[in-house]
């Protein structure tokens, strides 16, 4: 859904905007949405249900300005988790729950989270990029559970680049299994953690669910499956033209990955990071952004990202 907001005057857009566009930065992440500038026109692009959200926000904004009232964060941050709270649930966003294995469901937690099902659902390809803890993971694990349980794709391939952080893989012990397992290890831990072992491990020994290195995609036509490819930021740019080259008919893909945290040689690029410049405005792919004020761990997480920012680390 598209929306278009027209303020009046040049002022009242330049104090509903903010600083460098400080107050439209904050409703985009509360609300997991795009707003563009024009002249002095705001458009609002996103799911229907939080488009009409930011609309509100932005047309209360628009009447504080016009009544001289400052518009400092702390007071946009307010009117925009008012809003949240006096709306209820995002219908049919945030309420929307996936039934999953023997009773078990799950639900957004936040507008920003549940856009980003919503664009799954509704995209081939989406890439989620974020901080730890936000969920990017996990809920594109869980989607593909609940596709794959409900016969929507044959197949839920997970993968992961293998990235030798500070130690060759060939002078550890054990078989190549046994080596790049602990890379593997959190994929297995969502798909655990959202069905019961034995229900993961049916669908496993029926070649339905993969979890395997980035490796093991090269020479594959993957069609009618689900394929999550996991710390993107970690592969290459070849290895990312080659995963998403994978795409068979009936195929969707999402793509995740932290760009701050890239694992490889400072001499290499990201094949994430490439990716998201060159492929943002193709049609059928979708792009969302999280951000540390998504992060639904432990409250302390959020902190301690904060203080590393601060840190420069």
């Amino acid at each position: 859904m598209t929306s278009t907001v027209e303020i009046e005057t040049t002022d009242h857009f330049m104090t509903v905007c903010g600083k460098n566009d400080a107050n439209i930065k904050l409703i985009e992440r509360a609300l997991g949405l795009a707003i563009y500038t024009k002249g002095t026109a705001l458009t609002i692009k996103g799911a229907s249900a939080t488009v009409t959200h930011a609309r509100d926000i932005i047309n209360e904004l628009v009447v504080l300005t016009q009544k001289n009232v400052a518009l400092d964060e702390t007071k946009v941050e307010r009117i925009i988790h008012t809003k949240l709270e006096n709306a209820g649930p995002l219908a049919p966003l945030l309420s929307k729950k996936l039934p999953l294995a023997k009773g078990r469901s799950l639900a957004p937690k936040t507008p920003s989270q549940a856009t980003y099902m919503e664009k799954i659902e509704t995209h081939d390809v989406t890439f989620a990029v974020g901080p730890a803890g936000t969920g990017k993971s996990y809920l594109a694990v869980a989607l593909g559970l609940y596709y794959l349980l409900n016969d929507r794709y044959e197949r839920l391939v997970l993968t992961r680049p293998v990235v030798e952080a500070g130690e060759s893989l060939g002078f550890l012990p054990g078989d190549f299994e046994e080596k790049v397992s602990p890379y593997m290890r959190p994929l297995y831990d969502a798909l655990y953690h959202l069905a019961p072992f034995d229900t993961v491990k049916k669908y496993a020994d029926m070649d339905r669910i993969e979890v395997a290195p980035l490796a093991y995609m090269r020479g594959r036509t993957l069609a009618n499956a689900y394929i999550i490819l996991d710390e993107a930021q970690n592969t290459t740019i070849p290895q990312m033209k080659m995963f998403l080259s994978r795409m068979g008919e009936g195929a969707k893909m999402v793509i995740t990955g932290d760009i701050t945290q890239s694992d490889l040689p400072r001499s290499t690029s990201s094949g994430l990071q490439h990716a998201l410049r060159i492929l943002k405005h193709v049609h059928g792919i979708a792009v969302h952004e999280f951000d540390r004020a998504d992060v639904v761990r432990h409250r302390l997480v959020q902190h301690i990202l904060a203080a590393y920012d601060e840190a420069g680390n």
